[in-house]
This record gives C-alpha cells, sequence and structure tokens, in this order.
C-alpha cells in the first residue's frame, strides 16, 4: 500500500557531496513526519535527520552543520543534502516515514529499501 523510494546514493570522496531523495507514495493520507537513517556494518541503525510536518528539524551530532533535510510536502518526499562527508559516515542510508494511510485513524511508521553511500578516495 505504501512505497518508500530513496536515490542520489553512491561513491564519494572524502569532502565532496551527495543529495539523498525519498518518494513515499501510495494510498497516504497525510504525513506526520520523515526521516533518514543509516546503518554502517556492524553497528546500530541510528537516526541521522528527521523532519516534521511543522517542519521542525533534529539532527545526529555527528552530521550537524554538515547534514541538512528538507522537504517537499507536496511530493511527499525527503531530501537529506550531504556535504563535507567524511569515511566515517559510510552506510547504507533508510528512509522513514510516519504517516496515515487513507481510510485508517491510526499513523503507522513505514521503511525505504535503503540505498548506499561510499565515502572514500
Amino acid at each position: 500500500q505504501v512505497q518508500l523510494v530513496e536515490s542520489g546514493g553512491g561513491l564519494v570522496q572524502p569532502g565532496g557531496s551527495l543529495r539523498l531523495s525519498c518518494v513515499a507514495s501510495g494510498s497516504i493520507f497525510s504525513i506526520n513526519s520523515m526521516g533518514w537513517y543509516r546503518q554502517a556494518p556492524g553497528k546500530q541503525r541510528e537516526l541521522v535527520a528527521g523532519i516534521t510536518d511543522g517542519g521542525g528539524t533534529s539532527y545526529a551530532d555527528s552530521v550537524a552543520g554538515r547534514f541538512s533535510v528538507s522537504r517537499d510536502m507536496a511530493k511527499n518526499t525527503v531530501y537529506l543534502q550531504m556535504n563535507s562527508l567524511k569515511p566515517e559516515d559510510t552506510a547504507v542510508y533508510y528512509c522513514k516515514a510516519i504517516l496515515r494511510l487513507v481510510g485508517s485513524s491510526l499513523s503507522r511508521q513505514y521503511w525505504g529499501q535503503g540505498t548506499q553511500v561510499t565515502v572514500s578516495s
């Protein structure tokens, strides 16, 4: 019923930039919040950045000042602009949305399949 599709990952050199996109599609009534998580090999998945329907944002300390999250509500899309990338940013990046489906009174979370980001020279 709902699909979250990420794009924009790839290989980049240290100090470079990437922009990730995540589009939510399906029978969506409303989206409460969207966000980005990442999981490096052997590590737990961690929150990178999030944005609420009111535009409030939050960031992990490790990315604050380098990453920027934004959202296009009309397109059900969230973006993650990543600048000054470091090798430790290498991970699979996942999109998450908390949303309500048409005909439902409850909000649930949905995840994308992930996109690989590799920072290496």
